[in-house]
Protein backbone atom coordinates (compact mmCIF):
# COMPACT_ATOMS: atom_id res chain seq x y z
CA UNK A 1 0.00 0.00 0.00
CA UNK A 2 1.36 3.35 -0.66
CA UNK A 3 -0.46 5.77 2.19
CA UNK A 4 0.12 9.30 2.91
CA UNK A 5 -0.89 10.70 6.69
CA UNK A 6 -1.77 13.82 6.83
CA UNK A 7 -0.99 15.31 10.55
CA UNK A 8 1.26 11.91 10.77
CA UNK A 9 4.00 13.56 13.16
CA UNK A 10 0.85 14.11 15.87
CA UNK A 11 -0.31 11.66 18.79
CA UNK A 12 -2.31 9.50 16.30
CA UNK A 13 -1.01 10.30 13.30
CA UNK A 14 2.65 8.79 14.46
CA UNK A 15 1.52 5.48 15.89
CA UNK A 16 -0.71 5.31 12.69
CA UNK A 17 2.72 5.65 10.25
CA UNK A 18 4.14 3.12 12.70
CA UNK A 19 1.65 0.48 12.34
CA UNK A 20 1.41 1.36 8.09
CA UNK A 21 5.39 0.81 8.06
CA UNK A 22 4.97 -2.22 9.95
CA UNK A 23 2.45 -3.63 7.62
CA UNK A 24 4.81 -2.89 4.48
CA UNK A 25 3.41 0.11 3.10
CA UNK A 26 4.93 2.94 1.75
CA UNK A 27 4.05 6.24 3.73
CA UNK A 28 4.66 9.79 3.26
CA UNK A 29 3.85 11.97 6.04
CA UNK A 30 2.26 15.24 5.84
CA UNK A 31 2.32 17.70 8.21
CA UNK A 32 3.25 21.23 9.11
CA UNK A 33 5.35 20.51 12.50
CA UNK A 34 3.17 23.15 13.86
CA UNK A 35 1.92 20.91 17.03
CA UNK A 36 3.04 17.87 15.45
CA UNK A 37 6.62 16.55 16.62
CA UNK A 38 9.78 15.48 13.88
CA UNK A 39 10.75 13.01 16.89
CA UNK A 40 7.97 11.44 16.92
CA UNK A 41 8.44 10.20 13.37
CA UNK A 42 11.16 7.24 12.03
CA UNK A 43 14.98 9.09 10.99
CA UNK A 44 14.12 7.71 7.23
CA UNK A 45 10.46 8.87 7.15
CA UNK A 46 9.29 10.78 3.63
CA UNK A 47 8.23 13.94 5.82
CA UNK A 48 6.53 17.06 3.67
CA UNK A 49 5.99 20.22 5.76
CA UNK A 50 2.76 21.07 3.82
CA UNK A 51 -0.20 22.51 5.25
CA UNK A 52 -3.38 21.07 4.01
CA UNK A 53 -4.65 24.20 3.05
CA UNK A 54 -2.08 25.38 0.84
CA UNK A 55 -3.92 23.82 -2.64
CA UNK A 56 -1.30 23.69 -5.02
CA UNK A 57 1.13 21.88 -2.27
CA UNK A 58 -1.05 19.46 -1.40
CA UNK A 59 -1.89 18.73 -4.92
CA UNK A 60 1.52 18.69 -6.04
CA UNK A 61 2.39 16.18 -3.21
CA UNK A 62 -0.08 13.80 -4.43
CA UNK A 63 0.43 13.71 -8.10
CA UNK A 64 4.30 12.91 -6.64
CA UNK A 65 3.39 10.04 -4.43
CA UNK A 66 0.29 8.78 -5.79
CA UNK A 67 -1.15 7.30 -2.68
CA UNK A 68 -3.46 4.78 -2.37
CA UNK A 69 -5.15 5.66 0.78
CA UNK A 70 -4.93 9.35 2.50
CA UNK A 71 -4.92 8.96 6.57
CA UNK A 72 -6.73 12.58 7.37
CA UNK A 73 -5.90 13.49 10.58
CA UNK A 74 -4.36 17.11 10.33
CA UNK A 75 -7.05 19.40 12.35
CA UNK A 76 -7.56 22.13 14.41
CA UNK A 77 -8.57 20.30 17.55
CA UNK A 78 -8.78 22.93 20.43
CA UNK A 79 -12.41 23.34 20.97
CA UNK A 80 -11.81 27.05 23.24
CA UNK A 81 -9.90 28.16 20.33
CA UNK A 82 -12.25 26.98 17.75
CA UNK A 83 -14.85 29.26 19.45
CA UNK A 84 -11.99 32.50 19.70
CA UNK A 85 -11.57 31.77 16.13
CA UNK A 86 -14.19 29.89 13.98
CA UNK A 87 -13.04 31.08 10.46
CA UNK A 88 -10.03 29.78 11.14
CA UNK A 89 -10.65 26.39 12.54
CA UNK A 90 -13.40 26.02 9.37
CA UNK A 91 -10.63 26.61 7.25
CA UNK A 92 -8.41 23.75 8.40
CA UNK A 93 -11.37 21.41 9.33
CA UNK A 94 -13.18 22.06 6.54
CA UNK A 95 -11.04 23.80 3.47
CA UNK A 96 -8.19 21.43 4.40
CA UNK A 97 -10.23 18.63 3.86
CA UNK A 98 -12.17 19.68 0.84
CA UNK A 99 -8.23 20.62 -0.86
CA UNK A 100 -7.50 16.49 -0.11
CA UNK A 101 -10.61 15.33 -1.70
CA UNK A 102 -10.10 16.82 -4.72
CA UNK A 103 -6.61 16.27 -5.12
CA UNK A 104 -7.52 12.65 -4.16
CA UNK A 105 -10.14 12.28 -7.28
CA UNK A 106 -6.90 13.25 -9.53
CA UNK A 107 -4.88 9.87 -8.10
CA UNK A 108 -8.28 7.87 -7.37
CA UNK A 109 -7.14 7.63 -3.89
CA UNK A 110 -9.20 6.88 -1.35
CA UNK A 111 -9.47 9.05 2.41
CA UNK A 112 -9.94 8.15 5.57
CA UNK A 113 -11.32 11.10 7.98
CA UNK A 114 -10.41 11.51 11.85
CA UNK A 115 -14.07 12.90 12.89
CA UNK A 116 -15.38 13.47 16.19
CA UNK A 117 -17.81 11.36 17.82
CA UNK A 118 -17.31 13.33 21.57
CA UNK A 119 -17.79 16.91 20.13
CA UNK A 120 -21.06 15.79 17.71
CA UNK A 121 -23.66 14.31 19.67
CA UNK A 122 -24.90 17.13 21.66
CA UNK A 123 -26.18 17.62 25.28
CA UNK A 124 -29.51 15.61 24.59
CA UNK A 125 -27.69 12.78 23.09
CA UNK A 126 -28.60 9.18 24.15
CA UNK A 127 -25.67 7.38 25.80
CA UNK A 128 -24.35 5.33 24.05
CA UNK A 129 -24.66 7.63 20.98
CA UNK A 130 -25.14 5.64 17.79
CA UNK A 131 -24.11 6.99 14.59
CA UNK A 132 -27.98 7.66 13.77
CA UNK A 133 -28.44 10.16 16.41
CA UNK A 134 -28.62 13.61 14.82
CA UNK A 135 -25.61 16.04 15.60
CA UNK A 136 -26.00 19.10 17.66
CA UNK A 137 -22.59 20.49 18.63
CA UNK A 138 -21.73 22.86 21.02
CA UNK A 139 -18.61 24.21 19.40
CA UNK A 140 -17.60 25.36 15.92
CA UNK A 141 -15.20 22.64 15.73
CA UNK A 142 -17.30 19.88 15.89
CA UNK A 143 -19.79 21.60 13.46
CA UNK A 144 -16.65 22.11 11.19
CA UNK A 145 -16.26 18.14 11.34
CA UNK A 146 -19.36 17.39 10.96
CA UNK A 147 -19.49 19.78 8.00
CA UNK A 148 -16.52 17.91 6.74
CA UNK A 149 -18.04 14.28 6.93
CA UNK A 150 -21.22 15.79 4.39
CA UNK A 151 -17.98 16.42 2.15
CA UNK A 152 -16.83 13.33 2.10
CA UNK A 153 -20.49 11.94 2.27
CA UNK A 154 -21.04 13.96 -1.23
CA UNK A 155 -17.83 13.35 -2.87
CA UNK A 156 -18.80 9.58 -2.55
CA UNK A 157 -22.48 9.96 -4.24
CA UNK A 158 -21.31 12.58 -6.86
CA UNK A 159 -17.96 10.50 -8.04
CA UNK A 160 -18.42 6.78 -6.49
CA UNK A 161 -15.34 7.36 -4.04
CA UNK A 162 -15.56 4.94 -0.79
CA UNK A 163 -14.66 7.66 1.23
CA UNK A 164 -14.85 6.49 5.33
CA UNK A 165 -15.34 9.07 8.37
CA UNK A 166 -14.33 7.95 12.12
CA UNK A 167 -16.10 9.61 14.81
CA UNK A 168 -13.59 9.25 17.35
CA UNK A 169 -14.05 9.08 20.94
CA UNK A 170 -11.86 10.47 23.70
CA UNK A 171 -8.37 8.93 22.86
CA UNK A 172 -5.29 8.85 25.20
CA UNK A 173 -2.22 6.63 25.05
CA UNK A 174 1.93 7.82 24.69
CA UNK A 175 2.59 10.44 23.17
CA UNK A 176 -0.27 12.35 23.65
CA UNK A 177 0.66 16.01 24.38
CA UNK A 178 -1.35 17.25 28.01
CA UNK A 179 -4.15 19.25 25.68
CA UNK A 180 -7.81 18.70 25.13
CA UNK A 181 -10.34 16.74 26.89
CA UNK A 182 -8.21 13.58 26.14
CA UNK A 183 -5.18 15.11 27.12
CA UNK A 184 -6.36 14.85 30.98
CA UNK A 185 -5.09 11.65 31.27
CA UNK A 186 -1.74 12.28 30.02
CA UNK A 187 -2.08 15.98 32.81
CA UNK A 188 -3.56 13.80 35.36
CA UNK A 189 -0.85 11.49 35.33
CA UNK A 190 1.88 13.33 34.45
CA UNK A 191 0.62 15.45 38.49
CA UNK A 192 0.06 12.22 39.98
CA UNK A 193 3.94 11.31 38.77
CA UNK A 194 5.08 14.72 40.47
CA UNK A 195 3.47 14.41 43.04
CA UNK A 196 0.87 17.16 42.94
CA UNK A 197 -2.61 16.57 42.88
CA UNK A 198 -4.49 17.11 39.94
CA UNK A 199 -7.51 19.70 39.48
CA UNK A 200 -11.32 18.78 38.35
CA UNK A 201 -13.27 21.52 36.66
CA UNK A 202 -16.68 20.91 38.25
CA UNK A 203 -17.66 17.71 40.83
CA UNK A 204 -16.03 15.13 38.46
CA UNK A 205 -19.14 12.80 37.90
CA UNK A 206 -18.68 14.36 33.82
CA UNK A 207 -18.19 11.20 31.84
CA UNK A 208 -16.20 10.80 28.46
CA UNK A 209 -15.56 7.88 26.26
CA UNK A 210 -11.62 7.29 26.93
CA UNK A 211 -10.37 5.04 23.75
CA UNK A 212 -6.81 3.72 23.57
CA UNK A 213 -4.75 4.98 20.88
CA UNK A 214 -3.63 1.56 20.14
CA UNK A 215 -7.23 0.66 19.60
CA UNK A 216 -7.76 3.75 17.59
CA UNK A 217 -4.74 3.19 15.12
CA UNK A 218 -6.06 -0.64 14.55
CA UNK A 219 -9.61 1.09 13.39
CA UNK A 220 -8.16 3.59 10.91
CA UNK A 221 -6.32 0.22 9.36
CA UNK A 222 -9.62 -1.54 9.14
CA UNK A 223 -10.79 1.59 6.90
CA UNK A 224 -8.05 1.58 4.84
CA UNK A 225 -9.11 -1.74 3.44
CA UNK A 226 -12.70 -1.98 4.22
CA UNK A 227 -15.02 -2.99 1.48
CA UNK A 228 -17.20 0.92 1.91
CA UNK A 229 -17.41 4.09 2.56
CA UNK A 230 -19.37 5.87 5.17
CA UNK A 231 -19.17 7.17 8.56
CA UNK A 232 -18.48 4.76 11.98
CA UNK A 233 -18.29 5.56 15.75
CA UNK A 234 -14.81 4.18 17.04
CA UNK A 235 -15.27 4.14 21.10
CA UNK A 236 -15.82 1.51 24.01
CA UNK A 237 -19.31 2.62 24.36
CA UNK A 238 -18.86 3.21 28.14
CA UNK A 239 -18.60 5.89 30.04
CA UNK A 240 -15.76 6.69 32.41
CA UNK A 241 -15.84 10.02 35.00
CA UNK A 242 -13.39 12.35 35.74
CA UNK A 243 -13.39 10.72 38.89
CA UNK A 244 -12.67 7.40 37.88
CA UNK A 245 -9.82 8.76 36.05
CA UNK A 246 -8.21 9.99 39.39
CA UNK A 247 -9.07 6.21 40.86
CA UNK A 248 -7.42 4.58 37.98
CA UNK A 249 -4.49 6.84 37.96
CA UNK A 250 -3.66 6.92 41.32
CA UNK A 251 -3.28 3.12 41.71
CA UNK A 252 -1.10 3.16 38.47
CA UNK A 253 0.92 5.31 40.78
CA UNK A 254 0.57 3.16 43.91
CA UNK A 255 -0.96 6.10 46.13
CA UNK A 256 -4.22 7.66 46.75
CA UNK A 257 -4.72 10.84 44.62
CA UNK A 258 -6.80 13.34 46.05
CA UNK A 259 -7.98 16.00 43.44
CA UNK A 260 -8.26 20.15 43.95
CA UNK A 261 -11.83 21.01 42.87
CA UNK A 262 -12.22 24.19 40.86
CA UNK A 263 -15.49 25.70 39.28
CA UNK A 264 -17.01 23.54 36.50
CA UNK A 265 -16.28 25.23 32.73
CA UNK A 266 -19.66 27.04 31.24
CA UNK A 267 -21.28 24.72 28.24
CA UNK A 268 -19.33 21.90 29.31
CA UNK A 269 -20.81 18.65 28.27
CA UNK A 270 -21.64 16.36 30.90
CA UNK A 271 -22.24 12.84 29.72
CA UNK A 272 -20.41 11.01 26.39
CA UNK A 273 -20.26 7.58 25.20
CA UNK A 274 -20.17 6.32 21.56
CA UNK A 275 -22.04 2.71 20.28
CA UNK A 276 -19.56 1.29 17.96
CA UNK A 277 -21.68 -2.14 17.53
CA UNK A 278 -21.54 -0.91 13.56
CA UNK A 279 -18.12 -0.54 13.55
CA UNK A 280 -17.67 -4.28 14.83
CA UNK A 281 -20.42 -5.45 12.55
CA UNK A 282 -18.75 -3.26 9.09
CA UNK A 283 -15.40 -3.00 9.97
CA UNK A 284 -14.88 -6.09 12.40
CA UNK A 285 -13.30 -3.50 14.61
CA UNK A 286 -13.58 -3.19 18.82
CA UNK A 287 -12.18 -1.81 21.47
CA UNK A 288 -9.85 -4.56 23.00
CA UNK A 289 -7.89 -2.24 25.78
CA UNK A 290 -9.38 -1.82 29.16
CA UNK A 291 -9.18 1.77 30.76
CA UNK A 292 -7.07 0.57 33.83
CA UNK A 293 -4.83 -0.93 31.19
CA UNK A 294 -4.61 1.84 28.84
CA UNK A 295 -4.09 4.39 31.92
CA UNK A 296 -1.68 1.92 33.21
CA UNK A 297 0.54 2.27 29.98
CA UNK A 298 0.11 6.29 29.98
CA UNK A 299 1.75 6.52 33.73
CA UNK A 300 4.66 4.42 32.76
CA UNK A 301 5.36 6.61 29.48
CA UNK A 302 4.97 10.10 31.84
CA UNK A 303 7.06 7.81 34.76
CA UNK A 304 9.82 6.94 31.76
CA UNK A 305 10.44 10.60 30.88
CA UNK A 306 7.86 10.85 27.70
CA UNK A 307 9.40 9.26 25.08
CA UNK A 308 8.49 10.47 21.64
CA UNK A 309 8.79 6.82 20.04
CA UNK A 310 6.91 5.11 22.73
CA UNK A 311 4.95 2.54 21.70
CA UNK A 312 1.39 1.93 22.39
Amino acid sequence: MRALVTGGAGFIGSHLTDALIAQGATVTVLDTLSSGRRARLPEDIDLRQVDVTDTWAVSAVIEEVRPEVIFHLAAQIDVRASVADPAHDAAVNIGGTITLLEAARTVNARLVFASTGGALYGMEAPIPSDEQVPPAPEAPYGTAKYCAEQYLALFNRLHGTRHIALRLGNVYGPRQDPSGEAGVVSIFSGRAHEGHEPTIFGDGTQTRDYVYVGDVVTAFLAAGTAEQGGTWNIGTGRETSVLDLIKHIGQAAGREVEPVFAPARPGELQRSALDATAARNDLGWFSATPIDEGINRVYAWVRDGRPDRATP
